[in-house]
């Protein structure tokens, strides 16, 4: 009977449950779902961090007594470790509340025993998972850059563990300040109220709008001019009319994929990792043609090329993610198992 290890993917509606073996290789690729319910407080969330174990152990077949530790992937700020700040995609009641301790009780209570668990940021175990998969047996450094809502950033050591910080807030990278004299841009707002013209701004869908507002009046021409669409709404239209070769839209990716690469460079320069893994859904093949993939991946490499150390520019490999949405349950799983795995 094989030790696993669990991880849990805690999101504000749904949670998502997966597990490792103590080789490390995944359970299964197939996740375990369950409502997160947020809404009806933090007695009801851990009730479903349960509800997915025992749904994932009942669909592979497995046993509590199998599980040797546990990792949850929540999103931060933290006021310390396993307690949670306020943050934006959960109630504000939840500020403070000491997960760590409510979870680890919980298992306790379900398995009849300690369970040992670990908890960490979703973006930085993401970062571990897709780490495990790029480097293989190699012992090296792993930089993953996520844009999506925001720009997740993770370092992964290579001993494969996350770089956290003393106040948990390490990799926070999205909300470093970008060269705006490279990029040739204005200062655009970021919602974390920094005005100093944050890399997330610049890479990520929070942007967008401020880009259309910048660059629109370039393209007298473009349907946005006679469009009842909001300028979200149009926003959000443009990874769809980048597959299009739509001008406008290529422009503005061109210019998050070279804010891009220029944060590759720029985190280089601290963390000299061999492998740069770019995520979000701009290089998803279920979102975007091979030719786009092509040409924002280059975006990225050819802006931070000029700005690395010589040796660098033969080493760094920057390449796309592939865990998908197996990432950050796949990384709390091994990041339980790196810590307390024989």
């Amino acid at each position: 009977m094989r030790d696993i290890f669990i991880g849990t993917d805690s999101g504000a509606t749904t949670s998502k449950t997966c597990g490792v073996y103590d080789d490390g290789t995944p359970v299964t690729l197939q996740l375990a779902q369950s409502s997160t319910n947020s809404q009806h407080g933090t007695k009801i969330v851990v009730e479903g961090w349960i509800a997915g174990v025992e749904k994932f152990l009942a669909e592979n077949q497995l046993s509590w007594a199998q599980v040797k530790a546990v990792g949850l992937a929540l999103p931060g700020p933290y006021q310390s470790y396993g307690v949670l700040d306020r943050t934006a995609n959960l109630p504000a009641s939840f500020a403070g509340w000491d997960f760590f301790s409510d979870y680890a009780a919980a298992l306790k209570q379900k398995a009849g025993r300690d369970v040992p668990l670990v908890t960490g940021n979703d973006g930085n175990y993401g970062g571990v998972a897709e780490a495990a998969k790029v480097r293989g047996t190699k012992k090296a450094g792993v930089l993953m850059l996520a844009p999506g809502s925001g720009l997740g950033a993770a370092y992964v050591n290579p001993e494969g563990l996350p770089l956290d910080g003393d106040t948990f807030a390490g990799m926070e990278a999205g909300h470093m300040p970008a060269p705006l004299h490279l990029l040739g841009l204005p200062e655009f707002a970021c919602g974390c109220g920094r005005t100093w013209g944050c890399f997330e701004a610049y890479t990520s869908i929070s942007g967008l709008v401020q880009y259309l507002e910048h660059l629109v009046p370039k393209y007298p021409q473009h349907e946005f001019h006679g469009s009842p669409q909001t300028m979200k709404e149009k926003a959000f239209s443009l990874r769809t009319l980048a597959q299009k070769g739509d001008p406008l839209a290529l422009e503005i990716f061109d210019y998050q994929a070279k804010a891009l690469g220029i944060h590759v460079a720029n985190l280089s320069l601290a963390l000299d990792a061999e492998f740069v893994v770019i995520g979000g859904g701009l290089i998803d093949p279920h979102a975007t043609t091979e030719e786009f993939r092509a040409r924002y991946l280059g975006g990225i490499k050819a802006a931070a090329e000029p700005w690395l150390f010589p040796a660098q520019k033969k080493t760094i490999q920057i390449l796309p993610a592939s865990m998908g949405e197996l990432s950050q349950g796949i990384g709390a799983a091994l990041v339980a198992l790196y810590k307390f795995g024989s």
